[in-house]
């Protein structure tokens, strides 16, 4: 266990089919699940014996339950929706109080597959369609289309603007996120409108610090973390232009960076794993809408976060979901006339090395070394 070839037998010996995409040298692999919209269920640097970066929820797997409010696979990368809750989600029927009994996720983002149209062994391509009501009782007429592929590292380093080095192991895969309106009415802030939301579980360690640099000069908040209840200080620290965040699997805690003060990557850090992970995504030019995913009564429906990041821990029960964090990045809203495409693009990278090694890319790419990442907990 923890390894990606013992993660791929897992599958194959529950019968799940799965789509695999590798490198030439069979080091750098992706592991996809069709029947759960096309995740990413992980993925790793080092072939078969290479380490497995991806939460998977084996136990829940393995028992052959299906639950019809939420099935938790896990999967470092999963195609969901928004917004979560306020007068526009599509967790809650109209009319009903947003709370725990009443949130079921639609199936289409659940237990519903995506169809693979096409694939080789570097890239596949999903496609779906749904018919969904938000909690206004409006209904949308939604296509989705999904494409997953493997980055050269030569390409890596061309959107890095930094040479990975050869005591760099890596692996990259791009994703574009497609919502295509399919109905006969434009969305709009009127009607609601859906947005791509892309959510990574991965596995959490007492030494990975997550770290979101932001826009200094933003006009307003910088972070949100009160999801949970507020965040205390010795788990959550602004200074100098970046977020940091403790990881550690064992506070259950989450925070949210807005538009006006979030950029266009983020990552973590472990350094006893060596594992710099980094997350780049499409970032529009100008202001646009992000839907609001806060349960209940909203001052602002489009007053959304762009990056999110979530530290598992025991809930107010004691009961502990993976335990599992998360990073997530989001698409504004769709406001999309019939016809019309919005697509997320995001990058998803693992880079394994020595510090030596790392540190230069976190200097181009963040502008901080990796000292000061692990000197924040």
């Amino acid at each position: 266990m923890g390894t990606y070839g013992y993660d791929k037998d897992f599958f194959a010996a529950r019968g799940i089919n799965t789509v695999e995409l590798k490198s030439v040298d069979g080091a750098a692999r992706v592991l996809m699940v069709p029947a759960w919209q096309g995740r990413v269920m992980t993925s790793t640097t080092g072939g078969r014996i290479g380490p497995s970066y991806g939460w998977i929820n084996h136990d829940f797997i393995a028992s052959g339950q299906f639950n019809p409010q939420f099935n938790s696979y896990g999967g470092e990368e999963r195609f969901w929706i928004g917004p979560e809750g306020g007068p526009f989600s599509w967790f809650f029927p109209k009319g009903a109080e947003q709370v725990y009994a009443h949130w079921n996720v639609p199936s289409i983002l659940d237990s519903d597959p995506f169809t693979v149209e096409a694939v080789c062994d570097t890239a596949v391509r999903y496609v779906a369609r749904a018919s969904l009501e938000n909690a206004s009782g409006r209904r949308f007429e939604i296509g989705f289309r999904r494409e997953v592929s493997l980055v050269s590292g030569q390409e890596a380093e061309s959107l890095l603007g930094v040479p990975l080095g050869a005591g760099v192991r890596a692996v990259v895969y791009r994703t574009d996120n497609s919502l295509t309106n399919e109905g006969s009415f434009a969305w709009s802030r009127e009607t609601g409108m859906p947005s791509v939301w892309l959510l990574g579980c991965f596995n959490p360690t007492p030494t990975t610090t997550v770290f979101i640099p932001y826009d200094p000069v933003c006009p307003g908040r910088i972070v949100n973390d009160a999801y949970f209840g507020k965040v205390p200080s010795d788990r959550l620290k602004v200074s100098d232009g970046v977020v940091y965040f403790k990881i550690d699997g064992a506070f259950r805690s989450k925070i949210g960076l807005p538009a006006g003060s979030a950029r266009d990557v983020c990552g973590s850090y472990d350094p006893v794993a060596g594992v710099l992970n980094i997350l780049k995504y499409t970032a529009p030019s100008g202001p646009c809408d992000y839907v609001n995913s806060q349960w209940g009564e909203q001052e602002d429906a489009f007053g959304g976060d762009v990056i999110n990041a979530y530290n598992d821990g025991p809930t107010e029960t004691g009961v502990v979901m993976g335990p599992f964090f998360e990073i997530e990045t989001s698409s504004p809203g769709a406001a999309l006339e019939p016809g019309q495409t919005l697509t997320h693009t995001q990058y998803t990278m693992h880079l394994e090395g020595s510090p030596a090694a790392l540190d230069p890319i976190a200097r181009a790419v963040f502008g901080l070394s990796l000292g000061t990442v692990m000197s924040q907990f």
